[in-house]
């Protein structure tokens, strides 16, 4: 059975990940909080590398909610073909831009109530929309957080709402946003799903998931 870090073990390990991430950010292309919606509506199982390559060429074109509104579905479809759930992304994509249009005269919403009434939206998009383009802290609980967090020990959740909830108790407020991008960082780079890195990791020692597979 796991066993979650203190709230000073948990302050130790996020220092340690400071430290080899320093620049940890979203790494989502976008310049306002329009951008980043829709950038990250269509991120859902897609990396963010491909999403950066078809948003270039999309936020060029289309820069407001109401520009969405002139495509037919199949259009944006054709736009955003080379990601993953494309039909249901460009089906909610122009449906939340009907949304912002006529409820939030164009305006994206800066709270994860009405941020989730939009299509697409679920509580990790809101978190992401809330704590990078409105600096509300949040913690975004993606593959990576999830999978990251449980490994380590900050969390002992099989599901994700727990593992955010158990992240929010146990992290200062003020580093939630800043929490959420380490570990992001830490999944992409070294805590990979299928083949992590155990050996280049700084972690070894706190982390439960490495000293359970090496039988200490």
């Amino acid at each position: 059975m796991k066993v979650r870090k203190s709230k000073k073990e948990i302050e130790e390990i996020l220092k340690i990940l400071e430290e080899i991430y320093p620049d940890a950010a979203c790494e989502l292309n976008y310049h306002n909080s329009f951008q980043l919606l829709i950038a990250t509506i269509l991120s859902a199982q897609t990396t963010d590398k491909k999403v950066n390559q078809v948003t270039k060429g999309l936020f060029e074109k289309y820069k407001a909610p109401k520009d969405f509104l002139r495509l037919e579905q199949i259009e944006l479809e054709n736009i955003i073909k080379e990601i993953g759930l494309y039909r249901s992304k460009a089906k909610n994509i122009i449906n939340t831009c009907r949304l912002l249009v006529e409820k939030y005269k164009g305006e994206v919403p800066d709270s994860r109530t009405e941020l989730m009434k939009l299509p697409g939206v679920g509580r990790k998009t809101a978190n992401v929309v809330l704590s990078n383009a409105f600096n509300v802290p949040a913690i975004a609980v993606d593959t990576h957080v999830f999978r990251v967090s449980n490994r380590i020990g900050l969390a002992d959740s099989d599901n994700v709402g727990d593992t955010e909830k158990q992240l929010m108790k146990s992290i200062a407020e003020n580093k939630w946003s800043e929490a959420h991008h380490l570990l992001i960082f830490h999944g992409r780079r070294i805590c990979k799903a299928r083949k992590p890195l155990c050996e280049k990791c700084p972690l070894m020692e706190e982390c439960v998931y490495y000293q359970k597979i090496v039988g200490k």
